[in-house]
């Protein structure tokens, strides 16, 4: 009797479909709705968008690693690969990444500096020291991304430790929101310090997605 066994019993994995014409952004899950919107705003229709997690920035240290595996799982599929990312306290580990795989970031130390520009954001910091810097997604999720990890609400009188030498939250906005400008003002209150906002639009985020994308 002949035998019902395969003689493949496991199908190969596909290749991945090419995607002529079409760029991957690989992005910090922090920059997913500003992206979005550059997208619409400027009809970048070629783009496709994965996020990894925002809790990574907790952790920098695994960013290298966790950006490499998602242009090692995609890039045979793209013309083209981007990652929105700064540095971001990876200590240059992202960039040897990227120098392995082909792939271009935005520039900056911070995604703070790529929403101010770098030459402002250096002013920025020599004009006062201590500084802690929100942004729309930060103002928007202030407790999960702040608080919670720095464990404020279970030992508040950490506080005073933490943030002995800030001495402002300066707050750049994407957007004007009144209900985030409230919240970026309440999150400088919960940590007591003077609150400054800074309307930077998407900076160059925007430009970087639109001079690396025109087709």
């Amino acid at each position: 009797m002949a035998s019902s066994v395969p003689l493949f019993p496991f199908d190969p994995e596909p290749a991945p479909l090419r995607k002529i014409g079409r760029v991957l952004v690989i992005a910090c899950g922090a920059l997913a709705r500003e992206i979005k919107a550059i997208r619409e705003l400027n009809g970048f229709d070629h783009i496709d968008l994965t996020c990894l997690p925002a809790q990574l920035h907790n952790t920098p240290q695994k960013i290298p690693d966790a950006v490499r595996a998602a242009i090692n799982q995609k890039r045979e599929a793209y013309d083209e690969i981007l990652v929105a990312y700064a540095d971001c306290g990876t200590g240059g580990l992202l960039d040897k990444v990227l120098a392995e795989t082909g792939a271009k970031r935005i520039g900056g130390a911070h995604c703070y500096a790529f929403f101010t520009g770098l030459d402002a954001f250096d002013a920025l910091e020599e004009d006062q020291l201590g500084t802690f810097y929100l942004t729309d997604f930060l103002a928007r999720h202030f407790e999960t991304m702040v608080i919670a990890p720095l464990g404020l609400n279970w030992h508040p009188h950490l506080r005073d430790i933490y943030f002995a030498h800030y001495t402002r939250v300066l707050y750049l906005a994407q957007t004007d929101d009144p209900k985030l400008e409230a919240a970026a003002r309440k999150a400088a209150e919960r940590l007591g310090l003077a609150f400054e906002m800074q309307k930077t639009g998407y900076g160059m985020l925007e430009t970087f997605l639109g001079e690396r994308t025109a087709r």
